[in-house]
């Protein structure tokens, strides 16, 4: 008769290659403390390819009122034991999923509620609520999907427990005005940290969002920092600026026209312009019944097709805005990937400007004139492709239908906002 010991030894092994069989597991050694990064920083995985069957098993039970709690989840030992032994157990009489995910992960804990002085002016009430909002992640768990950042960051709400890349051009607006320029600072350098990391932004520091960036504002960062450390500003962080053009325009050099390559497009006339892009095709783990839901209610369009179009529609900040649809009635509908919107081509205009004024600033003259000759390029390309003469606003051109759509949004703007509009 084989010990008791033995038999579980026997199980143990045999249920972790039950696991490696079943689900590939890719695992990353990224330091849990925000280092210098360098070159060769692995890419942490998010918590659906971790954990597998589990991740998905969760999530479809619905055991949380908001999909991205178990996202958010940290796992108490390593995600392949855990995944392991719930091979084990998850077919025997009297398992409780609820109960397994207690005792093998610590759930994120709800933000406390803050309640303001009472008789505050609009002014006092906002200069409170800075330290409220103030969260430091230079240290996380071993297998967090929380990503470490060096410098202290304010987050959009208090139900956060991450940064957020657009929205926190617009908290800097108010930091600024606040006179905490130290917080805008760290705020830079928490995203030029991020750029130097992983090539881009991404959606928020989580291991979830590293397929996608967002809006890309950080040039406007740069410049906001510029208003009070002066051309310094410009020239310490003309690599970063340098790095996240080059994720938007990666594989802009062998496109032929009418081709399109993850953020690039360039079209019939050789024009270039961008589109938002998620490089996953598969549900948002933070809103993973809700998306697998929405794939389901077309099954006339492939199912990766819908997620990767939900997921970009993650990046672009509009989600989930009518201007992505065919059909504003029916989310399944949605298509991001075939528009190639204003207000990101504005933002890259913006951001070939900032590069030419940084190049300046660092005493390069010929890659000055180089970013110069493509902000005027893009702004070419804007008003042939992105002006819609019949309505007489600025709108998102369909890649798919080779035309200019006439849906009247606040994206109209944006070139006004970034002085790329014709004079006339």
């Amino acid at each position: 008769m084989i010990p008791p010991e033995i038999r579980r030894s026997v199980l143990l092994q045999k249920a972790i290659k039950l696991a490696l069989a079943g689900t590939l597991l890719t695992f990353a050694s990224f330091s849990a403390t925000a280092a210098d990064p360098s070159s060769d920083t692995e890419t942490p995985q998010p918590p659906d390819i971790l954990l597998g069957p589990l991740f998905n098993d969760v999530q479809n039970a619905k055991l949380f009122p908001d999909q991205k709690t178990f996202a958010d989840a940290i796992p108490n030992s390593d995600p392949l034991m855990i995944l392991a032994d719930y091979r084990m157990q998850r077919n025997q009489s009297g398992f409780d999923l609820r109960h397994f995910v207690d005792v093998n992960f610590t759930l994120p804990k709800a933000g406390e509620k803050y309640v303001p002085p009472a008789g505050q002016s609009l002014r006092e009430h906002i200069d409170g609520l800075w330290p409220v909002l103030t969260r430091s992640t230079k240290n996380v768990e071993k297998w967090d999907s929380l990503l470490p950042l060096p410098e202290s960051y304010v987050v959009p709400g208090g139900r956060f427990r991450e940064i957020y890349y657009w929205d926190s051009y617009f908290t800097m607006l108010g930091l600024a005005e606040s006179g905490h320029w130290d917080k805008v600072a760290d705020m830079v350098a928490n995203f030029g940290y991020e750029i130097d990391a992983w090539g881009h932004i991404p959606n928020g520091n989580r291991t979830y969002y590293l397929s996608r960036s967002q809006p890309p504002f950080f040039a406007f960062m740069v410049e906001l920092l510029a208003q009070h450390e002066g051309d310094d500003a410009l020239k310490e962080y003309l690599p970063q600026l340098q790095k996240e053009y080059a994720y938007w325009m990666e594989g802009v050099e062998t496109l032929q026209p009418g081709q399109q390559n993850q953020r690039v497009v360039k079209l019939e006339d050789g024009s270039v312009l961008n589109r938002y892009w998620d490089d996953r095709d598969t549900p948002r783990p933070e809103s993973w019944v809700e998306d697998i839901a929405t794939a389901k209610s077309n099954p006339n369009r492939p199912a990766t097709e819908i997620y990767r179009d939900l997921r970009s529609a993650a990046a672009s900040g509009w989600d989930f805005s009518s201007r992505w649809m065919d059909n504003p009635q029916q989310l399944s509908t949605i298509r991001t990937t075939t528009i190639a919107p204003v207000d990101l081509n504005a933002l890259l205009y913006q951001l070939e400007k900032t590069l030419a004024r940084a190049s300046a600033a660092a005493g390069d003259r010929a890659k000055a004139s180089h970013y110069d000759a493509l902000a005027n390029a893009r702004q070419k390309a804007i008003e042939m492709h992105l002006w819609n003469n019949k309505e007489g606003w600025y709108a998102d051109y369909d890649l798919k239908n080779n035309k200019i759509r006439d849906q009247l949004t606040a994206a109209a703007l944006f070139p006004l906002y970034v002085n790329a509009a014709a004079k006339d």
